[in-house]
Formats: C-alpha cells, sequence, structure tokens
C-alpha cells in the first residue's frame, strides 16, 4: 500500500505539511528509514516549512540509522526554525 500512497502523494498538485508529514510516517514505520529521510529533503527542497512532528520524525529516523550527520543537519533546520525549545522536539 505504500507504492500506492506514494503514488497519490506524487500526483497531489499541492502538498502541505500534513501530507508530507504522513508520507514519512508511512515509509518510517515500515522500516523504509532512508526513503523516510529522502522525503524530509526533498520537502525541505520544495520549500515546505516543517513542523515539530516533521522534526520528531526524522530525529527519530535518524537515531534509527545512527546517521548523527544528518542528525545534526536536522538539528541546524529545528534552531533556524525556532522550535529547539519545544519540549516535544
Amino acid at each position: 500500500w505504500l507504492h500506492t500512497f506514494h503514488l497519490v502523494f506524487g500526483k497531489m498538485v499541492r502538498r502541505d505539511v500534513v501530507s508530507w508529514n504522513a508520507m514519512i510516517t508511512g515509509y518510517a514505520r515500515h522500516g523504509h528509514i532512508e526513503e523516510a529521510l529522502r522525503l524530509f529533503w526533498q520537502m525541505q527542497r520544495e520549500g515546505v516549512k516543517s513542523d515539530k512532528v516533521t522534526f520528531v520524525l526524522v530525529l527519530g529516523a535518524c537515531a534509527q540509522l545512527a546517521t548523527l550527520e544528518q542528525g545534526k543537519q536536522i538539528h541546524a533546520h529545528i534552531i533556524k526554525s525556532g522550535l529547539e525549545s519545544d519540549v516535544v522536539v
């Protein structure tokens, strides 16, 4: 079903943070951690503003893969977005 969801997502005219988070969640929960992180970076390139849910998802993905460098890059995005003091993040 992830493949079908990805096809629908790709055809969406307007993808907001909620749709991106849903895709990232789906991939991460089904063990496709690299794809979840790839989607996060694509989201950033497309200019969609991440929220605290996005950051919790991708930091968890980084922890699962033990990718310190990506974790540092995401942490920089958290600081830039002003969410570093948010208890959830």
